[in-house]
């Protein structure tokens, strides 16, 4: 049966700012690109800092007018624990007006509790890896390295924390998974295929272009990384991939993030090489795309990084790890390698530099296949996933009672 052109009502739970930085930017631009696709999108976020399609209703669980709750105050870890029982009160009152219910990490063990009780299908995002796995890798990264994680990092090991999040996974109908590497971290935890919904995140067509003026290819190469500079995301990978290229005799490598610390004092000396720059948090990151030739992204684990798909939307050709979780393709319009695999990062790096006819196949060939991932694209996918989801939570009583059924003599 078809279930493409069918209306879905969609319930929205966001245990935060919507519309703020980072994962907040990501769930509004979600809630954006379902009213564009067509849902009739309900949400309840904890508030709203930016607006959203008017088709779209919004009830904020932790603000009423100009007052919010004070996280800072009471702590993230009880605001999204609040925000959580009061949408699990809510829904209860909304039993077959909602034909799915979208949550988030943490704040939405009672909301799938009470779902599961009501019948209601739900999926859960995973804008990262399984937490079980990222904990790890981050902490073991971290040890290796000699630098502390702050006991308050959001990737140090907690065990409350974690178990609370497995219980989500346990109880959700559906993970939802942005990429195929956070699709493996949950398989390689013995999960099911059937649990697990691959879509997409986007960028923003409005911000992230390319520059219409041709490039000088007898100029350096001019490398970029964007973002938080911590340990999970590979920054020394990156520089010491770079200072063993003979591109850096010529070319420049900007980081434009903020470092943690005790990694930066850790990088120190690879820093001070006369052809790295450091920007520190920069609020024209579009621009710096469409002015360097490459992104960078050596992570150790991710869930898929909007700064990929935006900087390829900007011109640049991205050369990422396995685990950055980015919507391209090894040789064909990306360079990708082994996390960790500093060698084969250098290998890439010098490989575009003396080759600019390849950084040129490249780069055309990445900006061609763009539309697949705007936000628009993401939408549609998502909202693709809900029916399909809705459609399986439908047949399983029917396959129950088949299962059940004794053969006829």
């Amino acid at each position: 049966m078809s279930y493409k052109n069918e209306c879905v009502r969609a319930l929205y739970s966001f245990p935060l700012r919507l519309g703020a930085d980072r994962v907040c930017y990501t769930a509004w631009q979600q809630v954006n690109g379902l009213a564009a696709a067509g849902a009739n999108l309900l949400v309840f976020s904890a508030s709203l800092g930016r607006p959203v399609p008017p088709t779209v209703r919004v009830r904020p669980t932790l603000a009423k007018g100009r007052l919010r709750v004070p996280y800072r105050l009471i702590g993230t870890m009880r605001a999204v624990a609040l925000h959580d029982r009061i949408v699990a009160r809510r829904i209860e009152k909304l039993a077959g007006e909602i034909d799915i219910i979208h949550t988030w990490p943490l704040g939405a063990l009672e909301t799938l509790k009470t779902a599961s009780r009501l019948g209601i299908p739900t999926v859960l995002e995973r804008p990262n890896a399984h937490t079980g796995f990222a904990m790890k890798v981050v902490q073991e990264e971290c040890d290796r390295l000699g630098v502390n994680l702050p006991h308050d990092h959001e990737h140090a090991y907690d065990a409350k924390k974690l178990h609370r999040e497995e219980e989500e996974y346990r109880l959700a109908t559906r993970l939802l998974c942005p990429s195929d590497f956070v699709a493996k971290t949950f398989l390689d935890k013995g999960y099911s295929r059937q649990q697990l919904a691959r879509h997409i995140y986007g960028y923003d067509e409005k911000a992230y272009y390319p520059n219409s003026e041709p490039r000088d290819s007898n100029r350096g190469l001019t490398m970029l990384f964007v973002g938080v500079c911590a340990v999970r995301k590979g920054v020394h990978y990156a520089l010491e991939a770079w200072l063993r290229s003979p591109a850096s005799k010529d070319g420049t490598f900007l980081i434009a993030g903020e470092f943690l610390p005790a990694y930066r004092e850790k990088l120190a000396p690879m820093l001070e090489h006369p052809s790295v720059r450091v920007l520190g948090h920069r609020n024209d990151v579009p621009e710096l795309m469409r002015k360097s030739d490459i992104l960078v992204l050596p992570t150790i684990e991710e869930g898929s990084a909007l700064v990929t798909s935006d900087a390829r939307a900007s011109g640049c050709v991205v050369v990422v790890s396995e685990a950055a979780g980015a919507a391209c393709q090894h040789m064909e319009n990306a360079l990708v390698h082994r996390v960790g695999d500093i060698n084969t990062l250098a290998q890439h790096i010098t490989m575009l530099d003396e080759d600019r006819a390849l950084l040129a196949r490249l780069r055309t060939a990445s900006l061609k296949a763009i539309p697949e991932i705007t936000w628009t694209a993401a939408g549609a996918r998502l909202l693709d996933v809900y029916r399909e989801t809705i459609a399986a939570h439908k047949a399983e009583p029917a396959r129950r009672v088949l299962s059940l059924t004794p053969l006829s003599a």
